[in-house]
This record gives C-alpha cells, sequence and structure tokens, in this order.
C-alpha cells in the first residue's frame, strides 16, 4: 500500500499516510491527490483512525503551480471541483483523521489540513494563504472550510495581504487544535488517533457526519437531526457497552 509519493504505515488500528515529495515542500500534484483519493476510497477494513502528515519538514505547500498554469478555464474548473470530491471524502469518508503539521501549510495545504478533524502544530508550522500574490483564488475548499474557522473578514484580509500566522496565532484562530514541540506533531497525532479509534465507531461516525452539516442548518432542523443521532447512538449496543464499563470501573470493550 504504498505509493512512491505517498507513504502508508498501518500500526493496528491506526493508518499513518505521509506525503514525500520533499524537493517541491510536498505541493500538490495530481499524483499525490489521486494517491490520497484512492486510500480515503478504499481504507483497509481494520483502520479505525488515519494520521496525515509530510516529510522533510512541511507538511503541505499547497497546489503544485507548475500544473496550474497549464490548465484553461474549463480545466481549472474540472480540478478545482475534483479537489472537493477529495477534501469531501476525507472529511465525510467516516475515518477521523489527524493532521500532524510542520513547516508550511498554505494554500492547499490549509485546505486539506482543514477538512480533517484534529489538527496538531509544531512550532515551526506556519499556514498562509498567499493566492491574492499569485493572481488566483482558492479552488480546493478553502473558501467555505477556512473560510468557516477564521470567518469571511479575517480570511479576505489573509489573502487580500498573504499575511502568515504562526503556530501560536492558529491556535488562537482555530487553524489547529494543539501546538507542540519541534518533532513531536507526529507522536502527537497517533497518540490522539489511538484514543479516537478506541472510541465506539457509530459514535465516530455520527460526529464526522452530523456536526459539520449541523452548523448548515437552522436553529430547528439542527435539532431535530441531533435528536436522531442522540436515538442512533444511545440505542446501539456500544452505548450499552459504554454504559456497564462506566458502572463497573473498566475501560469499554467496543467493536
Amino acid at each position: 500500500m504504498n505509493d512512491p509519493i505517498l507513504n502508508i504505515v498501518v500500526n493496528g488500528d491506526v493508518a499513518t499516510l505521509t506525503m514525500n515529495r520533499p524537493d517541491k515542500r510536498n505541493a500538490m500534484c495530481d499524483d499525490l491527490l489521486e494517491a490520497i483519493e484512492s486510500f480515503f476510497s478504499n481504507p483497509p477494513k481494520t483502520v479505525k483512525a488515519v494520521v496525515i502528515s509530510g516529510t522533510a519538514g512541511h507538511f503541505c505547500s499547497g497546489l503544485d503551480l507548475s500544473e496550474h498554469v497549464a490548465r484553461d478555464a474549463e480545466g481549472t474548473m474540472h480540478h478545482s471541483r475534483g479537489w472537493h470530491t477529495v477534501m469531501d471524502r476525507i472529511q465525510f469518508g467516516g475515518l477521523p483523521v489527524v493532521s500532524a503539521m510542520f513547516g508550511a501549510v498554505i494554500g492547499g495545504g490549509l485546505e486539506l489540513a482543514c477538512a480533517t478533524h484534529v489538527r496538531v502544530a509544531e512550532t515551526s508550522t506556519f499556514f498562509q494563504l498567499p493566492e491574492g500574490r499569485r493572481g488566483i483564488f482558492v479552488g480546493g475548499g478553502a473558501s467555505v472550510r477556512v473560510g468557516r474557522i477564521l470567518g469571511a473578514d479575517r480570511m479576505t484580509e489573509m489573502m487580500l495581504t498573504g499575511r502568515k500566522y504562526d503556530a501560536g496565532e492558529g491556535l488562537s484562530l482555530g487553524l489547529t487544535h494543539y501546538v507542540v514541540d519541534p518533532g513531536e506533531a507526529l507522536a502527537k497525532a497517533q497518540d490522539l488517533a489511538r484514543k479516537i479509534a478506541s472510541n465506539a465507531p457509530l459514535s465516530n461516525y455520527i460526529m464526522i457526519q452530523a456536526l459539520s452539516r449541523i452548523s448548515d442548518m437552522s436553529k430547528a432542523d439542527g435539532l431535530f437531526t441531533e435528536s436522531l443521532c442522540a436515538a442512533l447512538t444511545q440505542t446501539s449496543p456500544d452505548a450499552t457497552e459504554g454504559l456497564a464499563a462506566f458502572i463497573e470501573k473498566r475501560s469499554p470493550k467496543f467493536r
């Protein structure tokens, strides 16, 4: 399950995906995007959580612009919609995904990170949307995913000026959930992934599927959807096991 530009290691119920284009700061080319899509389209049945990271000091420096300039308007639109498909597959595929970030998290790299559910950043991490300095616009989902984290006003300023946020600023803004020392992101992400993998599979799945969609709904629709999710999870065998484990003061044994 190894691709030259995407190394995949499965350890127990956690898969670690490492983007491997060190000479490009792991810029996203079509082959790398397709390798990521291939994994999330058909992950190993034993995997319950995923970690995605980079190599050679960088997470992902965004879209490989050497490919971008070769496309016409129609091709660029189809390429953008292809990114949306892959990012949706990461966010809504059913597997919890943790990003282990360091160095550049730029443009499409930030779009990729924001499609994951938990984000860990080393102190070397910097976030940037430099599209305004390149004469282009985001195309991999940032206007929705990053915009909902930052808000339209702050994202507009970020794109217009090309400013960079460091790891501490990213933490305060919600671009990352954890900040760790250099060299510690992958271990922290894998530890979190193992903890998440030990949760009840159904509740993990429902959280991934429901929460971001509820944020798109009216208050009444969101509350109704919440009740449906509660009904599904709280009447499951895993809920029975979780309650029994709590009462018996032991760790639950979920499916």
